[in-house]
């Protein structure tokens, strides 16, 4: 804009005359401008500015006397206005370019700008309404193409879908996690054809971990029906019915639906039942025969039908990706026995690789880290016989845990010892921090590498095999590997009571599926990508991904 008000004849282009005219006396007559106009300008468009209109009104028609009036002089060597001359015109701001350039240049801001161009005069104000510049701004800021051309026909203009839709309801879209307690969930808002669409992502039904996500819309926002945004539910078997959108804060809002009768069935609570039965687990519950998996598909019925899809979202953001990332980081589904399937998102965070759950069962909930991967600790598997012997998979993994918690130990008893010497502060004091100084670089050195050098590095495919008596809800799973490292699972009782890390074995199969062995469980856990495309959902910073995962635990806590 700064550009743009020097070639209109106002903002800095004032000083640069005011500079002129004090080098060049004998010009000032021919070069000065008329500064009550100017004056008249700039305080009418700071006056505008400060009227807190939003996009809608920052656009709106301009009215008789905005037109720009300056710059119909030329310039000459000296680079003085020279109005005299007899040379071709030369444009001299903006406002004299050919309207189709205009259209042009206008059309590559941003539309968070453009309300501003319409400050500066009535033509550019009258360039606005050029239907051009908003069908851009709408394919490359919303990804919208071919359904343009179609809501045209139908009577709705690229401007009033950019300015009373796409605008207002750009902070929703992305990746969100709703409050539904322990339970968590993806919800993922997108430009849908002519709608913004919120979808809720399921996991494939149980044990198929590497079939693809299933979506359902919990609501939509459109111009269809009037000329303005209309929030509708789609929660339900009814079809569409009246909602609303509220935003809370910032990173968060909340959907309510003013129609609840539309999630009723005829057959009651039963119906509705054996409806989402059959949806969330692909099955009837007289094929469930273990009864505890019974009761935990009880429980999630009741719990997440009370809601009726009046809830609260949380912004979430994919992790950023960075070259020494053992592989690209994102989101996952995984077996976890009886609960099913569930999403992970896996990310790097130093020389650990974290797996921290987006939804979540009555035991270990949404947002805790359910995968703790220490990639200083890698562990040779041995030959297939001995893969097969549990209790040799128990001894290799075991031992780098003893070893850890032995390095732990160390560490908070030189921490301690520092920290008395410190607070005695005298000469004694100072003898022991220094006696303790040494070993606590050793240790700190030796924790923070990989291994002694002399160890052979693994293949790049070797080959694998569960071991004997290790339960796995999917036996389909690949038997080669590429590299393995210690780690801990998150396990805890009912009501996520008594949780402590449990020690096992993290094996990265590809660049889309890894696992872990849960040894103290005795099962198997198969992780399979999300491949799906998730627009508007990374990071913009590591910092602000940290800070997002330590709130998705506070959350769900």
């Amino acid at each position: 804009m700064a550009v743009c008000a020097r070639l209109c004849g106002v903002g800095q282009s004032r000083r640069c005359r005011r500079r002129q005219r004090h080098n060049q006396q004998d010009q000032a007559s021919d070069s000065d401008m008329d500064e009550e106009e100017e004056e008249r300008i700039v305080g009418q468009k700071r006056g505008d500015v400060g009227d807190g209109g939003g996009l809608e009104s920052g656009v709106a028609t301009a009215g008789p006397g905005d037109a720009c009036e300056y710059g119909s002089g030329h310039v000459n060597r000296g680079g003085f206005l020279d109005r005299t001359s007899t040379g071709p015109p030369h444009p001299q701001s903006l406002a004299e370019l050919p309207p189709e350039l205009l259209v042009e240049i206008v059309s590559l801001l941003p539309g968070t700008a453009l309300p501003n161009v319409a400050l500066v005069c009535k033509k550019f104000r009258q360039i606005l309404n050029t239907e051009t510049i908003w069908r851009r701004r709408c394919m490359e800021e919303f990804g919208m193409k071919d359904d343009l051309r179609k809501m045209e026909v139908g009577g709705v203009s690229s401007r009033d879908l950019y300015v009373k839709l796409l605008h207002p309801y750009r902070h929703i879209l992305g990746l969100w996690q709703p409050d539904i307690g322990p339970y968590g969930g993806l919800l993922n808002v997108v430009v849908d054809g002519l709608f913004i669409i919120g979808w809720m992502y399921l996991p494939p039904h149980d044990p198929r971990v590497e079939d693809p996500m299933r979506r359902r819309p919990l609501f939509r926002i459109h111009l269809l029906e009037s000329n303005k945004a209309t929030v509708e539910c789609m929660y339900g078997h009814k079809g569409p019915h009246k909602g609303d959108i509220q935003t809370v804060k910032k990173d968060e809002f909340s959907t309510k639906c003013n129609q609840t009768d539309y999630h009723r069935m005829p057959g009651g609570r039963q119906e509705e039942f054996r409806t989402w039965l059959e949806e969330e687990w692909g099955r009837t519950l007289e094929e469930i025969f273990h009864e505890h998996m019974q009761e935990l598909i009880l429980m999630k019925f009741i719990y997440t039908s009370q809601y009726d899809n009046c809830l609260t979202y949380r912004r979430i953001y994919l992790p950023p990706a960075m070259p020494s990332d053992l592989l690209s980081p994102g989101l996952f589904k995984g077996t976890y026995g009886s609960h099913g399937l569930e999403i992970v998102m896996l990310s790097f965070i130093g020389t650990y690789a974290r797996a921290t759950k987006l939804t979540g069962d009555p035991n270990v909930p949404a947002g805790q880290l359910t995968l703790d991967v220490d990639l200083r600790r890698p562990v040779v598997l041995p030959d297939l016989e001995q893969q097969r012997n549990i209790e040799e998979l128990s001894r290799l993994v075991m031992g780098v845990h003893e070893e850890v918690q032995r390095e732990d130990q160390q560490q908070a008893m030189d921490t301690s010892a520092a920290a008395r010497g410190a607070a005695e502060g005298a000469s004694g004091g100072a003898s022991v921090a220094e006696g303790v100084e040494p070993d606590h670089v050793m240790t700190c050195a030796d924790s923070n590498q990989p291994g002694p050098s002399t160890t052979t590095s693994p293949p790049e495919a070797q080959p694998f095999v569960l071991p004997l008596g290790v339960m796995a809800r999917n036996e389909v799973y690949p038997r080669t590997c590429r590299k393995c490292f210690y780690g801990t699972g998150l396990i805890a009782g009912h009501g996520f009571t008594s949780p402590e890390r449990t020690p096992g074995l993290f094996v990265l199969f590809d660049e889309d599926r890894f696992g872990f062995i849960w040894l103290e469980l005795k099962s198997f856990s198969l992780y399979s990508r999300l491949t799906d495309h998730l627009a508007h959902s990374h990071a913009p910073n590591m910092e602000r991904f940290e800070a997002m995962l330590m709130n998705m635990q506070s959350w769900t806590s």
